[in-house]
C-alpha cells in the first residue's frame, strides 16, 4: 500500500491508495502531526511520499521521514517525475501544481488538459499532450479576495462566500458576495473558453476546496476531482518505485 501526504496552507491531506486505487482519506488541521501515526497504524504501507507548499520545521521533516516505511519528498525540479517539466523556473514551482498536473494528464494521455485548483489561490495549469507541462497562472482565490475588500477600503464589511449571489446585489453584502463569486466563475470560465478555442480537444480538471463548478456544467470536458493532487503523488511514488506509467 501507498501512503501520500498533501500538506496545504491550512490542512493536510492523507490518502492511503491500495495499487491505483484510493482506499481511505482524513483531512486535518496543519500542526495536529499526531494523526499521521494514528492513521498508518491502521494499514500495512510499503512505502510513501509528501509534499508541502509550506516551510516545515526540521522536526516535522525528520518525523515524516521516520515513519515505519521509506518516504520520499516531492521536490520540484529535482525528484523524478513522468511527465517533462518545462517551467522556466521548476525549484518554484508548488509541489501541489506539479502532482496535480501529473494526476490529471496521466489520466487522460494525449490530450491537453488543464488543470483549475480553486483553493486558498486559483492556480491554472497546462500540460500539452504530449506530456509537457509548459506553465501556469495563479489568482487569488474567493476568500482572499473577501479579505482583500475588507482590509483595503474603509467601509465595506467583511463577508461570508456563502450565500445569495443575485445578478446584481441589492445590499452591500450582496454586492460584495456575487461581486466576487461571479466573479471568479467568469474568470474561470474565460480559462476555459480561450483553451478550447486553441485546443478543441482539451480535457478541464476542476479541483480545490472551493466548488466553482456550476459556470462549467455546460462543457462536457470539465470533471471534477478533488483527489487530483493525491492521484498525482501517488503516481509519482509509484514511478519512482520502478512501476510502469
Amino acid at each position: 500500500m501507498n501512503l501520500t501526504i498533501d500538506i496545504g496552507n491550512t490542512c493536510t491531506k492523507l490518502v492511503a491508495f491500495e495499487g491505483d486505487t484510493l482506499v481511505e482519506q482524513l483531512r486535518m488541521v496543519n500542526g495536529d502531526w499526531g494523526q499521521i501515526d494514528v492513521f498508518c497504524s491502521k494499514y500495512q504501507f510499503d512505502r510513501g511520499i509528501y509534499s508541502t507548499v509550506v516551510r516545515l520545521s526540521d522536526d516535522t521533516e525528520q518525523m515524516l521521514r521516520s515513519l515505519p516505511f521509506p518516504m520520499i519528498k516531492l521536490e520540484p525540479g529535482v525528484t523524478p517525475i513522468p511527465i517533462t517539466n518545462s517551467y522556466a523556473t521548476p525549484a518554484t514551482l508548488g509541489a501541489d501544481r506539479l502532482a496535480a498536473a501529473v494526476g490529471a494528464y496521466l489520466q487522460n494521455k494525449g490530450r491537453e488538459v488543464l488543470i483549475i485548483d480553486a483553493g486558498t489561490c486559483i492556480t491554472y495549469d497546462f500540460v500539452t499532450s504530449s506530456g509537457e507541462y509548459v506553465g501556469g497562472n495563479i489568482s487569488p482565490g474567493t476568500a482572499m479576495r473577501l479579505k482583500a475588500l475588507n482590509s483595503f477600503t474603509s467601509a465595506l464589511p467583511l463577508v461570508d462566500g456563502h450565500g445569495a449571489t443575485p445578478a446584481m446585489g441589492d445590499t452591500t453584502e450582496t454586492a460584495i458576495r456575487s461581486g466576487v463569486m461571479r466573479g471568479v466563475g467568469y474568470e474561470i470560465e474565460g480559462y476555459v473558453r480561450d483553451f478550447l478555442k486553441k485546443y478543441p480537444r482539451l480535457c478541464v480538471c476542476l479541483t480545490g476546496g472551493a466548488h466553482l463548478d456550476q459556470p462549467l456544467a455546460a462543457y462536457d470536458c470539465v470533471f471534477v476531482d478533488d483527489y487530483i493532487v493525491p492521484r498525482g503523488l501517488n503516481l509519482i511514488l509509484m514511478y519512482n518505485s520502478g512501476f510502469d506509467y
